[in-house]
C-alpha cells in the first residue's frame, strides 16, 4: 500500500487564484490564473470551478485524481449552498477528500497553524479574523465594498478615482491621480463606464490602488492622506479584534511603502505584527488533512 500523501491547496481571491500540488510535503508544483467575483456572486460557483481548474491546468504537471484537496475561497461563509456546488463540481474531477474554509481564515490557518492571534488580509478586499486561546473566531469588517472593506485595495482605488473626479471638478485639491485616472480611459468622463465594464467593480477599481500607493511614497498630499486612512482603518479592525499579535498578508501587504504605513499604524495601537508560518495556500493545505483545528466548524467538508 502506497505511503503518499498529495494535497492541492487553492488560494481563491477575487483578483487571482492560487494553486500548489506537495506530495508528502513537498512541494511538486506551483501556479496561479484570475480569480473569480466570490461563491456568493451570481454563478459563484460555477467561476469559481473555472478559475481553480485554470490553476491547476497552469502547473503543467499531472495532477493525481486521488488526492486530498484544501480551498480558501471567499465567500464560503455568506454562502454555503454555493460552496457545496463547487465541492460537487471538483468531486468530477478529484477522488479525494476536499475541505473549504473562507480566504481570510485559511490565511490565519497558515500564518499561526491553528494557534492564537489575529490576521490582516489586506488585499481588494479587507477582513480581520481573530482566534483566541479559547479557539474563538471574531470576524472584524470583511463585509464587502459596499458595506465595509475599509482600508482595502479597492477602498484605496475608489478614494484615488474620487480625489481625482473631484479634482478635475475644481471641487478638491489639484493631484497627480487626475493624470493617472485619466490615462486609464483617456477621458475622466468614461470613468464610470471603466469602473463597470468588466462586471467586478471591486476588482477594477482595486487595480487603481498601486497607482495611489505609489503617488503616495513620491510624497502627493492627495495620495498620502488616502493611504494613511487605509492604514488607520486596516489597524483600527485589528485593534477591534482585542489580540496583541498580529500577522499581515494579502496583496497590499506585498507594497513596501504600505506594508511600512500599516505596520506603523499597528505600532500606534500597541500591536505587535509578527511574520507569519505560512501563507494561505499553506493554510488550505492545513485544513485538507487536518480535523482538529479551533474552526472546524466552519469548514465545509465533502
Amino acid at each position: 500500500m502506497s505511503d503518499t500523501i498529495s494535497v492541492l491547496a487553492i488560494d481563491l481571491g477575487k483578483t487571482s487564484c492560487r494553486a500548489r500540488l506537495t506530495t508528502n510535503d513537498a512541494v511538486v508544483g506551483e501556479a496561479h490564473g484570475i480569480g473569480a467575483p466570490g461563491l456568493a456572486d451570481a454563478d459563484g460557483a460555477v467561476l469559481s470551478f473555472r478559475a481553480i481548474v485554470d490553476a491547476v491546468d497552469r502547473m503543467r504537471i499531472p495532477v493525481p485524481e486521488a488526492l486530498a484537496v484544501g480551498i480558501g475561497a471567499a465567500g464560503s461563509e455568506a454562502a454555503p449552498e454555493s460552496a457545496r456546488s463547487l465541492i460537487g463540481m471538483l468531486r468530477e474531477r478529484f477522488a479525494g477528500p476536499i475541505a473549504i474554509i473562507n480566504d481570510a481564515l485559511a490565511a490565519h490557518a497558515g500564518a499561526f497553524a491553528g494557534e492564537a492571534g489575529t490576521v490582516l488580509i489586506a488585499g481588494t478586499g479587507a477582513v480581520v479574523f481573530a482566534v483566541d486561546e479559547q479557539g474563538r473566531v471574531r470576524q472584524v469588517d470583511g463585509w464587502g465594498p459596499w458595506l465595509g472593506d475599509e482600508g482595502s485595495g479597492q477602498w484605496i482605488g475608489r478614494h484615488g478615482l474620487v480625489a481625482a473626479v473631484r479634482a478635475n471638478d475644481k471641487r478638491g485639491p489639484q493631484t497627480v491621480l487626475l493624470d493617472d485616472a485619466t490615462a486609464l480611459t483617456g477621458t475622466i468622463a468614461s470613468l464610470p463606464h471603466w469602473a463597470s465594464q468588466t462586471g467586478t467593480p471591486a476588482r477594477q477599481l482595486g487595480s487603481f490602488a498601486p497607482t495611489v500607493i505609489d503617488r503616495a511614497a513620491e510624497g502627493d498630499a492627495v495620495a498620502l492622506e488616502i493611504v494613511e486612512r487605509a492604514a488607520g482603518h486596516l489597524a483600527d479592525s485589528c485593534a477591534a479584534a482585542g489580540l496583541e499579535t498580529v500577522c499581515v498578508a494579502g496583496g497590499l501587504a506585498t507594497h513596501p511603502y504600505f506594508a511600512a504605513r500599516i505596520t506603523a499604524a499597528l505600532e500606534a495601537h500597541g500591536l505587535r505584527e509578527r511574520a507569519p508560518n505560512g501563507d494561505a495556500l499553506s493554510g488550505a493545505g492545513l485544513i485538507a488533512m487536518n480535523r482538529s483545528l479551533p474552526y472546524e466548524e466552519r469548514i465545509l467538508r465533502g
